[in-house]
């Protein structure tokens, strides 16, 4: 009985590990975000991630992607961090607001 617990609470804290070292592996990385750092093909999902909680999803959805098409990338997070992406960042209408949100 001894041997039974002492093989779950090794296997308990061999998968906590596992998956302590996975969700390391997903977190913001900066050096993954910028100019170029995507293809197009990926435009249409981080568009959707970047949207996903706006009230103006059409619109989002819209200026998003055409920025993306642009400069090939998309920042990180639902709003803000634009400073990791310098294109999206600098493009702007013609009021001077952002285009990209």
């Amino acid at each position: 009985m001894a041997k039974l617990i002492t093989y779950l609470l090794f296997i308990t804290i061999l998968f906590s590990f596992i998956l302590l070292t996975m969700s390391k592996e997903a977190e913001y990385n900066p050096e993954s975000y910028g100019a170029g750092s995507l293809k197009s093909y990926q435009c249409g999902g981080e568009c959707t991630r970047r949207c996903s909680n706006t009230k103006y999803h059409k619109p989002c959805m819209f200026f998003c992607q055409k920025c993306c098409a642009k400069c090939l990338c998309v920042p990180p997070g639902t709003y803000g961090n634009k400073q990791v992406c310098p294109c999206y960042n600098n493009w702007k209408t013609q009021q001077g607001g952002p285009k990209c949100p």
